[in-house]
């Protein structure tokens, strides 16, 4: 019988001495060892946090204290306080565990979406419906990794918050210093100085020394910087260490008791506990596959990613082209720019969580004669939107998007997808958007992208390994042509959706059923080749990884009505814009897009037109 046995509910934590809360971290970040290791999912986040959940739980009163993760990568140990351990065997599985918090799960989650820098808003607001309803009693308290600060949404919040100074909210900043790389910029500065100057400070054998006191409060000192935070208007407590509970729990304590906003600056450390985290230079293990728990790493390993391919091509092109710059949003390593950072690190801008500020800085730096690329999850790119039209469109300037983890992706869950960049990026003026099938499409259709002037490009590509080379049977008028028939039905293939339509194709050969099938290369503008080889077979089917309203298939269907072509289409994609989590396969067979639902698609197609 273990302590964690006996945790269903946060009261449970309550009843335990602080030498048993010991005990029982070091419990909990063995199960979370075990247990991620054979689903994957986010393993250093939440190693670092362990300590700082228990002293929350056990200073405020949740669900009726609203506790608010911010990006929700560090709320597993949150779900084991509040009675969901058992159920981590499923984690991140069709119908499983949410990796995020969930509210169709447990009412101690009020946050369903997995963005950053958003939770002290829906802080905000919470603490102004508290106030109006006359509702005192509860409190509502945001954790925030300091890599979500460098988010303007959360200073939007906190100058929101700091507004109000008599309308409580705890803001607990959980300071490890990273996002998923290292946290950049002046904020990240700032709070290394408080670190410091608290005597919280790193010791060569890698260890930290807490601070004199459990709270930090720092002796007055002309030479000290001033706190930003208190400069806004908030109290601020800390530095505090993020792993000494009692410490934790005084601070909390006094936060919970303020009837004014409150900072409480809690250091941790990322992937504490676990040897391989630890070590783990590039990211603490922050977010892993399935992994030898031993060891930390993949059983086997996989094939060349998406996001390598893209970073390798990115090297071998800067070194032909100066005017070439990339741009993260504090992800080098996830979208593949890791080499081309090492190689050119004067080139290469991580701008921390602020994909709004990515792309209006890219905008002003081919202004000034350059050639950005900015490299972006799909889901995240829909917060830069505005950007995209007001500040590279509308100036007509050549920039080019690279949307990794485009279409569906899977166990993230409905957040993660990136099913909207087909349809919200269509109805950008002068935006051209490729979508490679394989690895020499990626090479080719990347150099293309970024040879354009005078307008913006995206080139967009799935997660995952890239996949074995589907080499075209012939190319004409910029279509590529995979598989040939001279009547019968033609299948538009986009992006890495090739494979499938192929394989639909040679089912539908065994029912009798002839198909062409082509890859546009780039989906817009759609190529005038397509409109002429639709008129050349009897029914269109499109088969596409995003969203079926305002993808590549209604995009053809408008051209066909422009250029007066009547023909029967048919639209393949998913309905769903918010799908459960569930593998990339699992989810595409559901939407209709497994090899055995396009042949049928089309199948029907071919009789509807006999």
């Amino acid at each position: 019988m273990t302590l964690l046995d006996d945790v269903d509910e946060p009261s449970d934590l309550r009843r335990l001495s602080h030498a048993q809360l010991a005990a029982l971290a070091g419990e909990i970040r063995a199960f979370l060892v075990r247990h991620v290791a054979k689903t994957g999912g986010h393993l250093g986040p939440n190693l670092g946090v362990v300590e700082l959940t228990l002293a929350l739980h056990r200073t405020f009163d949740s669900p009726r204290d609203a506790l608010l993760w911010d990006v929700g990568h560090q709320a597993y140990v949150h779900k084991i306080v509040t009675g969901r351990a058992r159920r981590f065997a499923e984690l991140r599985r069709r119908g499983g565990l949410s990796g995020y918090p969930s509210r169709a799960e447990s009412p101690h989650d009020h946050i369903e979406h997995s963005h950053a820098s958003a939770a002290l808003s829906y802080a905000d607001g919470m603490a102004k419906a508290r106030e109006l309803s006359g509702d005192k009693d509860r409190r509502v308290v945001a954790v925030v990794g300091d890599g979500a600060l460098t988010g303007g949404l959360a200073w939007e919040a906190l100058n929101s918050i700091a507004a109000a100074p008599r309308r409580p909210v705890v803001i607990v900043v959980n300071d490890n210093g990273r996002s998923y790389a290292p946290t950049v910029g002046g904020l990240a500065r700032h709070l290394a100085t408080l670190r410091t100057r608290s005597g919280h400070e790193r010791h060569p054998d890698g260890g930290e020394q807490a601070p004199g006191s459990a709270t930090g409060q720092t002796v007055p000192d002309a030479r000290a910087p001033r706190v930003l935070f208190e400069d806004l208007g908030l109290t601020y407590l800390g530095p505090v260490d993020g792993h000494d509970i009692p410490a934790l729990e005084e601070a909390l304590e006094r936060a919970k008791a303020s009837e004014a906003p409150v900072v409480v600056h809690c250091v941790t450390r990322k992937g504490l506990g676990y040897r391989p985290a630890e070590e783990d230079d590039e990211d603490h293990l922050h977010g892993v596959g399935v992994i030898d728990p031993l060891t930390g790493r993949p059983p086997r390993p996989g094939g060349l990613s998406w996001s390598a391919a893209f970073g390798d091509e990115m090297v071998s092109l800067a070194a032909e082209r100066r005017d070439l710059v990339a741009i993260t949003a504090a992800m080098p390593g996830s979208v593949g720019l890791t080499r081309f950072a090492a190689a050119y690190p004067a080139r290469c801008f991580d701008v921390g969580i602020a994909e709004q500020h990515a792309v209006a800085s890219a905008a002003g730096l081919a202004m000034a004669g350059l050639h950005p690329v900015v490299a972006l999850y799909g889901t995240f790119l829909n917060r830069a939107l505005d950007q995209v039209l007001m500040d590279l469109a509308l100036h007509r300037l050549g920039a080019t998007l690279v949307v990794d983890r485009a279409g569906v992706t899977g166990d993230d869950g409905p957040s993660h997808n990136g099913l909207w960049d087909l349809a919200l990026l269509q109805p950008v003026p002068g935006l051209r958007i490729a979508a490679p099938r394989d690895l020499p499409t990626l090479r080719e259709e990347l150099r293309e992208a970024i040879a354009v002037t005078g307008a913006p490009t995206a080139v967009r590509f799935p997660r995952g390994a890239v996949g074995a080379d589907i080499p075209a049977l012939r190319r004409t008028g910029g279509v590529d042509v995979l598989r040939e028939s001279h009547d019968g039905v033609l299948v538009v293939a986009v992006g890495a959706m090739a494979q499938a339509a192929l394989d639909a194709s040679r089912r539908c050969a065994r029912h009798g059923v002839e198909t062409t099938v082509v890859d546009p290369r780039w989906v817009k503008p759609l190529p005038a080749e397509l409109i002429r080889l639709v008129t050349r077979h009897r029914a269109v089917v499109t088969v596409e990884d995003g969203l079926r309203a305002g993808g590549v298939g209604t995009a053809l269907i408008q051209s066909l009505h422009d250029a007066g072509v009547r023909a029967h289409v048919q639209v393949l994609g998913v309905a769903d814009g918010f799908p459960g989590q569930g593998t990339r396969a699992e989810i595409l067979a559901e939407a209709g897009l497994a090899a055995e639902s396009v042949a049928e698609a089309v199948i029907a197609a071919a009789e509807t037109t006999l």
